[in-house]
């Protein structure tokens, strides 16, 4: 019988593979070593191949395409309704099989090399930023023991590392500024690292046209716009600007029933980071917003006098994404209502 049809769940070593023919009756049920999977898909001719969006997966996505299947990648909440009674590797398998075949299933894109990079470099600078926000603290909280206090702000973070490194000035013990040396010192190798990524990021952001198109959005600058255009890499998944901004989790949470409509708050659901930039992003520009009163602007002046300024910016981040939504899939800068006036 020949199969037509594999779910294909992945792990470290031991991967599960559930396939089935034309008809849906079970061909192959069995487990793989890390080893023998590229090798059994290579002894098949071309069928479909449906694999859960993790670790991992865009790398067997990119290999199994190469030996001719057509291989699609599912978010791993739309293929749990489809897990029989019990959970296990070959439940999940059967699981994804089911799945990949149904006509609503939405897919994941997949992303190539280049931008599983650019991706990692945001991640690690991410990483490293809540490293040196954590010692920042420790620094804070150490330091107020003694009674030093300076504004908050990583801008003053100087301030606090002249009064430990200056022995002349402070008369804190001689325990206490070797182990706060210890945290400056590791504070500015994080800064030295954190400006290389920063470097690098700008650098490819430069490179690629789209990130450039994203960065004349205002409220977008280089790290976001190339966040959304390593993240985004098919904008036409979306059939509106309201779709991305739902996918980012940028819209209010529904529990409507009986016809009627109940908004809560917005479902947070989707890429955190890239909803965390945005809404950054739009309370920056919260402040010009206030000085500004530009056509483009009206709309978060007039929700100022009635709604608090969170609740401006996170409306402000959605509208970012839809037009974010509209540059990419016309490929054209963006262009205010002045200018097009």
């Amino acid at each position: 019988m020949t199969i037509t049809t594999i779910g294909l769940d992945l792990a470290k070593n031991v991967f599960q593979v559930h396939a089935v023919d034309s008809d849906g009756q079970v061909v192959v049920r069995k487990q793989l070593r890390r080893g023998a999977v590229l090798p059994f898909f290579a002894a098949l001719p071309p069928c479909l191949v449906g694999l859960e969006a993790s670790g991992g997966s865009h790398y067997w996505t990119r290999e199994l395409k190469l030996l001719g299947h057509d291989v699609r990648q599912m978010p791993p909440q739309y293929v749990k309704p489809y897990v029989k009674r019990g959970k296990n590797d070959a439940a999940d398998a059967e699981a994804i099989c089911e799945a990949v075949t149904r006509p609503s299933m939405r897919f994941v894109p997949l992303k190539g090399k280049e931008q599983q990079g650019v991706l990692m470099l945001h991640r690690t600078r991410d990483l490293l930023i809540r490293q040196r926000t954590a010692l920042v603290n420790a620094l804070r909280g150490h330091l107020s023991e003694f009674g030093v206090v300076v504004a908050k702000g990583i801008e003053n973070v100087a301030k606090l590392t002249a009064i430990v490194e200056d022995k002349d000035a402070n008369d804190l013990p001689g325990s206490v500024v070797t182990a706060l040396a210890a945290i400056i010192d590791q504070l500015r190798d994080l800064k030295a690292r954190i400006d290389r990524l920063h470097k690098e990021i700008v650098r490819w952001h430069r490179k690629n046209p789209e990130s450039r198109r994203l960065a004349t959005i205002p409220g977008i600058g280089p790290i976001t716009a190339s966040a959304l255009s390593a993240t985004i890499t098919d904008p036409t998944q979306f059939k509106s600007g309201r779709q991305l901004a739902a996918w980012l989790g940028l819209v209010p949470r529904q529990n409507s029933s009986g016809g009627k409509e109940r908004l809560g708050r917005i479902s947070k659901q989707g890429d955190r980071y890239l909803r965390r930039l945005l809404v950054i992003g739009a309370t920056s520009m919260l402040g010009v917003v206030k000085k500004q009163r530009t056509p483009d602007e009206a709309w978060a002046v007039a929700l100022l006098q009635k709604k608090p300024p969170r609740l401006v910016t996170v409306a402000m981040a959605n509208k970012m994404a839809r037009i974010a939504w509209a540059v990419m899939t016309r490929q054209e800068e963006y262009k205010s209502r002045q200018a097009s006036c």
